[in-house]
């Protein structure tokens, strides 16, 4: 089928809306029909270079929920008319590292970045007869996808899929990024740097946790208000102005853990946030950086006299397939906010605008949001 997308034709430029063929679901695949796809800062890491893709054009978006349309061959416990999430990353269910139930480090994600299908590395999407490279297998800057199942989480259908569609990479991996690998616990001091898509998650995750004390560092001031909003306790412009502020809160103690989710993540922020973690504590490195950057400033002599830990985290360190379901009971609950994460809506079309405003420090998350005039 033809279907209109948002596509990268090479690193620096903007997103183009053109028409691409999206093939069929084969053997193990579905097709959906989504509702919204989120804006997340990993696809403008893919619009600058500093996420590479095996090949150009691509096709941008990891984060959507929608109705299937199509089944293919052999695929279990997916029909039709279901309800569902797409996770970015897949769960194929039975290599090593499911089987320890750590899904989301599931061997099948190696191949996010070539735009090769997991069935049987070939392209789903083309533009004018070449292959198209779809983000992390999913490419949901398209009103249509056709994916491997181990991508989708089928849903309950009372749950709103343009609110759904944020479990797939930022709620999940903010959250995770907390109480799993963060292991914030009833009484703990959790700072989480960087207030975004992923990071105000950390913040509802640590809060929902028990943490007496949810410290927020972000320079833009509507971030830090929203962060207060949805669980933090303090709210700082910069790691350096909350120094002082959290070794009072805390008796010289510090925090732990401190989780960074600056969307531009850089080795110039690794010292400063193992500096507000406790002796024994961890510093949890969520935010992405260029793939080129292998440098980072830290004090070994810290590092090791204080027994700190830095410890990265994909996905926030969670199953999909477990989390996605248990995130939206907390949302039925009220527990989980949702609807006050998304502070603008797009058209496909505007998605340069919806990045921009992100660029701008405008929005917490933007989201492009389908209607009948896409399909």
């Amino acid at each position: 089928m033809k279907t209109k997308a948002a596509i990268l034709h090479g690193p620096g430029k903007d997103w183009e809306i053109e028409e691409v063929e999206l093939g069929d679901p084969i053997a193990g695949e579905v097709q959906v029909r989504l509702a919204a796809s989120g804006l997340c800062h990993s696809d403008e890491h893919l619009r600058t270079g500093a996420t590479p893709i095996a090949t150009y054009p691509a096709l941008g978006g990891h984060e959507g929920a929608g109705v299937v349309t199509k089944v293919g061959p052999g695929v279990a416990g997916i029909d039709e008319g279901d309800h569902v999430v797409l996770a970015f990353i897949p769960g194929c269910g039975t290599c090593r590292a499911c089987a320890r139930g750590q899904q989301n480090l599931c061997d099948a994600g190696a191949n996010l970045l070539t735009g090769q299908s997991i069935s049987d590395g070939s392209y789903r999407v083309t533009h004018n007869g070449n292959p198209v490279a779809p983000m992390c297998l999913l490419g949901t800057f398209a009103p249509h996808v056709t994916v491997n199942q181990a991508s989708v989480i089928k849903i309950e259908d009372d749950i709103p899929l343009d609110k759904a569609a944020l479990l797939g990479c930022g709620v999940s991996t903010g959250w995770g990024s907390a109480t799993e690998i963060g292991a914030v616990r009833a009484g703990s001091t959790a700072v989480v740097v960087g207030i975004g898509g992923v990071g105000i998650n950390a913040v509802q995750g640590a809060a929902a946790a028990g943490a007496r004390h949810v410290v927020a560092i972000d320079p833009v001031q509507f971030k830090r208000d929203k962060a207060v909003e949805l669980g933090a306790t303090h709210a700082f412009a910069s790691m350096e102005e909350a120094q002082e502020a959290i070794a009072e809160l805390t008796w010289g103690q510090m925090a732990d853990p401190v989780i960074v989710t600056i969307g531009d993540t850089t080795g110039e922020h690794i010292q400063p946030a193992l500096s507000l973690t406790a002796k024994g504590g961890q510093t949890v490195v969520t935010g992405m950086g260029d793939a080129q950057q292998i440098d980072a400033k830290v004090a070994l002599f810290e590092l090791t006299l204080l027994q700190k830990r830095l410890q990265g985290a994909i996905f926030g360190g969670v199953s999909p397939r477990t989390t996605i379901p248990r995130l939206l009971e907390l949302y039925r609950h009220g527990v989980l906010k949702l609807d006050e994460l998304v502070t603008k809506t797009y058209k496909l079309e505007d998605i340069n605008q919806g990045y921009q405003d992100m660029r701008d420090g405008k929005n917490l998350r933007g989201m492009i949001v389908y209607g009948d005039e896409d399909y």
